[in-house]
Formats: C-alpha cells, sequence, structure tokens
C-alpha cells in the first residue's frame, strides 16, 4: 500500500473526484438524495482529499462556520486511519485560519 496524504483540493479543478467519493459513499451506500447531498455550502467551503499514491480514496469540507462535514473514505480503504488524517488536515487549516472552534455532527446508516 502507498502512503496515504491529504491536500487541500480546488473545488473546482477536483469536483469529479469529490462528486465520485461522496456519491459512492453517501448516496450509493447511505442511500442519501442527492439533492440533500449537493448544496450552497461546496462553493465556499475548503475541500479536503485524501490519496493512496495519486488515487483519491477520501473527502471532507470545512465551511466558514467551522463546520466540518462531508467526511467520506471510500470502503476499500476504511480503518486504515484515512478519517484521522483528514481530521488532522481539516483542523490544522481550521486552526490557521483562526478558527478555534470546530464542529462535526454524524449520522447513523
Amino acid at each position: 500500500m502507498n502512503k496515504i496524504h491529504v491536500s487541500v483540493a480546488d473545488w473546482q479543478k477536483d469536483v469529479a473526484e469529490i462528486r465520485r467519493i461522496r456519491e459512492a459513499v453517501f448516496i450509493a451506500e447511505q442511500s442519501v438524495p442527492p439533492e440533500l447531498e449537493w448544496d450552497a455550502d461546496d462553493a465556499g467551503a475548503v475541500h479536503f482529499l485524501a490519496f493512496e499514491g495519486d488515487f483519491p480514496i477520501g473527502t471532507a469540507r470545512l465551511l466558514p462556520s467551522g463546520e466540518i462535514g462531508r467526511v467520506s473514505v471510500l470502503k476499500d480503504w476504511r480503518g486504515l486511519k484515512v478519517g484521522d488524517k483528514l481530521m488532522e488536515a481539516v483542523i490544522g487549516v481550521a486552526e490557521k485560519r483562526g478558527q478555534a472552534k470546530q464542529f462535526l455532527s454524524a449520522q447513523v446508516y
């Protein structure tokens, strides 16, 4: 397995990969309706992509309010601490932006 790393994504450039991951996790696996998955918050969010080598395997977003959301990791990479790496990156960027407090909520599926 290649080393897993996280980068800040460019919503305009990376939208296809972000959508691929979120559609697989939220829409296909968790049956979230597409109209609930995609919202206006994406345009103003800081997005993150987790990679194994050059292959995107996870994503998350940080809103200006400090809310962390849309955290998702493809099924085959779960249990490998990809979520931990995403959270470390998101929190690091939030703190650099002066967002001393962040929050996250989750759903059961």
